[in-house]
């Protein structure tokens, strides 16, 4: 089944380690999740050209959170120490 090919980023099948259902229902909310963006949004999809591992994701959060901070307390380069002269 085509479906059972899914793969996780370490090589592991997913079906093996969630069951069977899991790449089905996955692909399937993926579709459709495509589907009803295009039909209420009247957005074309945009296929991303990079995937992500967990690692990465985690970095780009942590990146986040602190530009967010730094809004926050409105904290300049000179507080952080990156002055460049």
């Amino acid at each position: 089944m085509i479906f059972s090919r899914l793969k996780l980023k370490n090589g592991r099948k997913i079906n093996y380690k969630k069951g069977k259902a899991t790449p089905v229902s996955a692909l399937a909310r993926k579709l459709g999740v495509i589907i009803w963006n295009r039909v209420t949004k009247g957005t074309a999809y945009n296929p991303p050209t990079q995937y992500l591992c967990l690692d990465e994701k985690r970095k780009f959060g942590l990146v986040k959170r602190i530009k967010k901070q730094i809004t926050k307390f409105d904290l300049t380069r000179e507080d952080l120490g990156f002055v460049t002269s």
